[in-house]
């Protein structure tokens, strides 16, 4: 994500993606792909000026800098479910960082946006009581 003088923010993936570095554009491209593969019923928004993917609520993001990309998995226990996979990642929280030197695999992203999947369809019977005014007795 870049915000230097003279930056417009991109209003489709297709735009954010062709506003990088072929190295990083075809990385992305790639992670696209996965990110599809593992949830095909996904929305693909731009959203905080990144590219998002959305299913019953956020998914995942992605995102490219000068010197490395994020991914963004919306769910702090992603990083907890995948940590002997992301062992050779930097990552903290919701994001884990990557470089064209050491993307993520294909086979790896598929299976984080599919647990996030089941995360967000999950909580969808809990919105639907909130939204119902149903009421704990406490």
């Amino acid at each position: 994500m870049r915000k230097e003088p003279g930056f417009i923010a991109a209003k489709t993936v297709d735009e954010y993606l062709h506003g990088l570095p072929a190295v990083q554009r075809k990385m992305l491209e790639q992670m696209r792909k996965a990110i599809k593969a593992g949830a095909p019923k996904a929305a693909e928004v731009i959203s905080y000026n990144i590219p998002t993917y959305k299913h019953q609520g956020p998914l995942v993001h992605f995102a490219a800098f000068k010197n490395h990309c994020s991914f963004v998995t919306v769910s702090k226990s992603i990083t907890s479910i995948f940590e002997k996979e992301l062992s050779g990642y930097d990552h903290s929280g919701r994001t884990i960082h990557f470089s064209v030197e050491n993307p993520i695999p294909d086979a790896l992203i598929k299976k984080i946006v599919q647990q996030r999947v089941k995360e967000n369809e999950g909580l969808k019977p809990m919105k639907k009581v909130a939204k119902a005014g149903i009421r704990s007795k406490e």
